[in-house]
């Protein structure tokens, strides 16, 4: 009878540790903890722990189950009280759970890249969801998509938007690379303000590769040279086929290689500029 369980009301969050020489350690701990706290102001649930110190279970945990690598679930949501659709007599419960996790979308898709379609089914928008926080029964948009992809014989779902934009995958970000430039749809195209999509777009930033927050037709993901995905479980994950058609040359390109080899650089803990976003157990 949990008010969640029963109508979604709830916020969560993906978050990965990774093995690194110095022990286990949490890529950017902290500011999944903030978007966690984010989510909750803004599906007005109230929160009975601050991030601060839900990072602090968040590393007892691994600890005491001995992980050295893991994905992360927090999860804040309301319990029993309330059986209608005003949660404010249920009772706020928040669980985390840590458990070992390979790559979301396969070895092979990660060294090959992997096939997608567009979704019949579009991304929720901003004028009947808040795509900008992680709120537990808004994905079941993405799950549609998901089976849909998947009984058609697809590994991923990429969602446009109302207005026919491209907004991101079923469960991550976006990018577009077109003669040496990446592109990611912004904010107002619906999409979630993914963690490892700004770390990746700083990465590239660095090694000199011009990246735009840009809006994206439909018809670019079938011209573009490198098409990659991003999130906590898919880490960075090319895209060689779009809808039967290949992208580039059907194989990961320079941009996304570079994507790939900075991003893993960083949460194994082998770039010390970056030490900053690991937070060890």
């Amino acid at each position: 009878m949990s008010n969640a369980l029963h109508y979604g009301s709830g916020v969560f969050e993906g978050i990965r540790a990774y093995n690194t020489p110095e022990g286990p350690a949490v890529f950017r701990l902290d500011d999944h903890m903030t978007r966690l706290k984010a989510s909750a102001r803004a599906y007005a649930i109230p929160m009975r722990h601050t991030p601060e110190e839900l990072a602090e279970v968040c590393l007892e945990l691994l600890r005491v189950n001995e992980l050295e690598s893991a994905y992360i679930r927090p999860l804040v949501f309301y319990g029993l009280g309330s059986t209608g659709l005003n949660p404010a007599g249920s009772e706020v419960h928040t669980f985390m759970a840590a458990f070992e996790l390979g790559r979301y979308l396969g070895e092979e898709g990660i060294k090959r890249g992997i096939r997608a379609m567009v979704s019949s089914w579009r991304r929720i928008s901003h004028n009947s969801f808040i795509p900008t926080a992680k709120g537990s029964g808004q994905y079941l948009n993405s799950i549609l998509a998901k089976q849909e992809a998947l009984r058609a014989g697809y590994e991923e779902a990429l969602m446009l938007n109302e207005s026919g934009s491209v907004s991101e995958g079923s469960g991550m970000n976006i990018f577009l690379v077109t003669n040496g430039v990446a592109h990611t749809p912004p904010v107002a195209s619906g999409i979630l303000e993914g963690i490892t999509r700004n770390s990746v777009a700083e990465l590239l930033r660095v090694e000199g590769v011009e990246v735009r927050e840009t809006e994206i037709a439909r018809g670019n993901l079938y011209t573009a040279d490198e098409v990659f995905l991003t999130g906590t479980a898919a880490e960075v994950t090319p895209v060689r086929e779009i809808d039967d058609r290949p992208v580039g040359s059907g194989e990961p390109g320079p941009v996304t290689r570079l994507a790939q080899d900075r991003f893993h650089a960083v949460v194994a803990g082998k770039v010390p500029e970056y030490r900053h976003w690991l937070s060890y157990v």
